[in-house]
């Protein structure tokens, strides 16, 4: 997973979140609209006139992507930004397919998928490591092991690392996808289907799976870390082409919000719980699940882990088939802009001390 410096880190984050924020969880980050989208907390909206713009996401899976928005990081740097809140992976590749945005970020598994149907899109920064999905199973639940989830109903999101995670689950267990029922459900609302008694278990994802497993006592049912893809930043190709300048700024700022969060892990952890509007508990859980001190470059250790998905996807028929899949993966990876990535600002022109760590 990650480095030691990362571990001590997390442990530093931790006192923090235990020592005393008295944050509460909420259904939408602060200062988002009901229908998701927001310009950044004092940036500019869509209608921005004036200097270079770029649209992007910020997603609660991604928390990067809220170190990015809230420190005003691409703002300072002079950019018009329009937000967009990516409620899962396949939320994000419906808004690139359907040019909403220029950047939006997915687990690899979700965009590999998307590009294998037609999605003109390429991975450009690599942000995280997460163990952000499990299998998972209400309080109380008698069910003990995934093969007993045989003819059970299970809620997830298809096109998505969980759904993705599921499937791995299954095999591992000697079950295939129609040895069960799933319930194609966005993650909130597969959380809340598990608590109520609807689905008998839920291929979870965090903040949404650590929040029903601290306040709800949902139980981790199946761990595997390998099962998890890495979580990824992609743009959409004609984007790339178009306006390269602007993709390096937007991976810039990534590596600009990981250096700042690596380096201060306890402002980090406030900022992440704020945004999120997470308990520190919860925010605590997801933050100690996240490996970011990786490569950033798309590379082997991605077309590793995607590649082996490749034959699930072919069988669950989510692509068309596995040379689709195949081909998708061998033109998925755009290494150039996280090779040249400058986490010092110096390049755009943005000092990361510019703005407050923790304002709202």
């Amino acid at each position: 997973m990650s480095a030691p410096s990362t571990a001590l880190a997390r442990r530093s984050l931790l006192g923090l979140l235990a020592g005393g924020l008295t944050l509460t969880a909420a259904g939408c980050v602060q200062g988002e609209s009901a229908g998701g989208g927001t310009a950044a907390s004092g940036g500019s909206s869509s209608g921005a006139s004036g200097g270079d713009r770029v649209r992007l996401d910020y997603a609660l899976y991604n928390p990067l992507s809220l170190v990015v928005r809230q420190r005003r990081i691409l703002e300072d740097a002079g950019l018009s930004v329009q937000w967009e809140q990516s409620a899962g992976s396949n939320k994000a590749n419906e808004f690139l397919r359907n040019d909403n945005l220029d950047l939006a970020s997915t687990a690899g598994s979700a965009v590999l998928q998307a590009r294998a149907n037609g999605l003109a899109a390429k991975t450009v920064d690599v942000y995280s490591q997460p163990e952000w999905t499990a299998l998972v199973v209400a309080q109380g639940s008698d069910v003990a092991d995934v093969a007993a989830l045989r003819g059970k109903r299970i809620a997830a999101t298809t096109g998505t690392d969980p759904y993705f995670f599921l499937l791995q689950a299954l095999e591992v267990a000697g079950l295939a996808a129609t040895d069960v029922e799933i319930t194609n459900l966005q993650h909130a609302d597969g959380r809340a289907a598990l608590e109520r008694g609807d689905v008998d278990a839920w291929a979870g994802l965090d903040p949404n799976m650590a929040t029903s497993e601290l306040q709800a006592g949902s139980r981790l049912l199946y761990r595997n870390v390998d099962f998890n893809t890495y979580g990824v930043l992609n743009a959409r190709e004609q984007f790339i082409e178009e306006s390269p300048d602007l993709v390096q700024q937007v991976v810039d700022a990534y590596e600009q919000a990981r250096a700042w969060a690596i380096g201060n892990p306890d402002d980090f952890a406030a900022l992440y719980a704020e945004q999120a509007q997470l308990t520190p508990e919860v925010a605590a859980a997801v933050l100690e699940r996240t490996g970011l001190d990786i490569d950033p470059v798309p590379g082997q250790a991605q077309r590793t882990v995607l590649t082996g998905i490749v034959p699930l996807m072919a069988a669950a028929a989510a692509v068309p088939s596995e040379d689709a899949a195949t081909s998708a993966l061998e033109g998925l990876l755009e290494l150039r802009f996280a090779e040249q990535a400058d986490a010092s600002g110096s390049a755009s022109g943005t000092a990361s001390s510019s703005a407050s760590s923790t304002a709202s």
